[in-house]
């Protein structure tokens, strides 16, 4: 049966218009702009309230302006790809759906901060991969390899589950305010990536790594403002793994 605009499956797939404003830059620059100059566009699409931004963002550079460039792969937030800031938050573009952003007015959407931006909605990655491997995020032992898998029970897999969630999407780090200012401090990420290594019951470079948190770029630097937290798209406690990170190195005790 064909639906009618008065019958509720109408009403249930009706579209709507939404405004979507993006923080634009591109660093060879057009006929109008300079190179590097950054500037705000408006585009209008048509959408349905459950699509996602990342619908949205697909529509416009589909239908209406092939050289806007983000990032995205798997489209399902597992991947981290499309973090970028959503009405002055940092999001997943695959995650956030047009409904929840009150679409009856503009969206805007710009690139996460404190990374060099590259195009567009796309940053440079590299000064947060740089501090992720500073942490040696990998199992360090010694000894030979054993024969079967090194066992862990429940418990001990409890203590550090949370912090195995990341993405690396970055929204964590780059939502944070000490990392917008200080160009040395390794940022949330780095910091939760360290702490699934610090407390698994398998790993023996625990106080290698807490002895690179300690320094003046690590731990200590944290303000406490619970940003990152509010930002992960995984819902981890990143502001309790800093604190359990800093208690570590105040007690001695793992």
């Amino acid at each position: 049966m064909t639906a009618t605009a008065e019958s509720p499956a109408a009403d249930a797939v009706a579209t709507m218009r939404v405004e979507i404003q993006i923080l634009r830059m591109n660093p060879e620059g057009t006929h109008e702009r300079e190179p590097g100059e950054e500037y705000w566009e408006s585009f209008v699409v048509e959408a349905l309230p459950t699509d996602r931004v990342l619908d949205a963002l697909h529509k416009i550079k589909w239908d209406q302006d092939g050289s806007l460039a983000f990032r995205r792969s798997c489209a399902h937030g597992v991947c981290g790809s499309d973090a970028m800031r959503i009405n002055a938050r940092n999001r997943l573009a695959c995650k956030t759906l047009l409904k929840d952003l009150n679409p009856a007015r503009p969206i805007k959407i710009e690139p996460i901060k404190g990374l060099p931006v590259e195009k567009d909605l796309i940053v440079d990655m590299e000064p947060f991969f740089a501090s992720y491997r500073e942490i040696m995020p990998f199992l360090m032992t010694t000894g030979n390899a054993p024969e079967r898998e090194r066992l862990q029970s429940p418990e001990e897999r409890h203590r550090f589950d949370d912090t195995t969630k990341c993405i690396m999407c970055a929204a964590c780090t780059t939502s944070c305010p000490v990392f917008w200012t200080d160009g040395q401090y390794f940022g949330p990420q780095a910091i939760v990536g360290a702490h699934r290594f610090i407390f698994d019951s398998r790993d023996e470079g625990q106080w290698d790594r807490l002895e690179i948190l300690n320094d003046k770029a690590g731990v200590w630097k944290c303000r406490t403002a619970f940003n990152c937290t509010e930002a992960c798209p995984r819902g981890i406690e990143v502001t309790k793994a800093i604190s359990e990170v800093k208690r570590a190195l105040t007690t001695g005790e793992i």
